[in-house]
């Protein structure tokens, strides 16, 4: 084979792959454009709305359990990692497996993911503190919803992490529980999470979309707002709800 004809092989070769990574690129970048999107709608969703829109078009709720609630303030919108906590003798329960995949998921953490800790009967443990805190918020993580405690409100919330949880108690995980897993399936509040599900909090509480139905459950909750956007002005009209909900048929 000739110089020449090498070089032109090369050459072609060297496009193709060019060109191939280029296609990579600009695929990832428009699935990360199009996720932005996503998100970026549900930021203008509440969450009530949400739980009516999940309802249905899963045909289940999406709406955790009723204590699930702000202990910091803000909205969160994010995708969901997940970590799994389970009661265990003080051997198995040393500083580094007592939150060992917590401290996992968050140091994995990518920016605007929503941390998802389940601490089995863990209502008066606290499944993180200001340390685990810190770390998610040098992460630039979204927010923490925690079916459990949580403990060090005060610097929790002077450092503006936004957390959702069911309790708030002093008592360490240490010597009690030992972490099992991280980015699994589990239950939080009563709702099942996969790792990549959308979770959305506000102060009506803390509603899960499947990423699977994530589109159409956005597209329910728009249609919803649009109704009741007409329907307010009607109310305030005719000084009467009840003629409002049954042209309506919502309320």
């Amino acid at each position: 084979m000739s110089d020449r004809l090498r070089s032109a092989r090369w050459f072609i070769l060297a496009g193709l792959v060019g060109l191939l990574l280029g296609m990579h690129a600009l695929m990832g970048t428009q699935a990360a454009s199009s996720d932005d999107a996503l998100l970026t709608g549900f930021r203008t969703v509440d969450v009530a709305t949400l739980a009516d829109a999940v309802d249905a078009v899963v045909g289940m709720p999406g709406y955790m359990i009723h204590d699930m609630r702000p202990v910091t303030k803000g909205k969160i919108v994010g995708r969901a990692v997940t970590a799994f906590v389970k009661p265990a003798p003080p051997a198995q329960a040393t500083p580094t497996l007592a939150v060992k995949h917590s401290v996992e998921m968050i140091d994995n953490a990518k920016p605007g993911e929503v941390g998802v800790i389940v601490i089995e009967n863990g209502l008066d443990v606290a499944a993180m503190g200001n340390l685990m805190a810190t770390d998610a918020k040098a992460r630039g993580m979204a927010g923490i919803v925690i079916d459990g405690g949580v403990r060090d409100v005060a610097e929790i919330r002077e450092m503006g992490l936004t957390v959702y949880a069911r309790s708030v108690t002093p008592a360490t995980a240490v010597g009690r529980f030992a972490s099992i897993s991280r980015n699994v399936p589990v239950k939080c509040g009563g709702i099942n999470v996969n790792p990549g599900d959308i979770i959305v909090a506000g102060e009506d509480g803390v509603v899960v979309v499947p990423q699977d139905k994530a589109a159409e459950v956005l597209k329910e909750a728009r249609k919803i707002d649009a109704a009741e956007d007409r329907m307010i002005p009607l109310i305030k009209q005719y000084k009467s709800l009840q003629k409002v909900v049954e042209k309506f048929n919502r309320i």
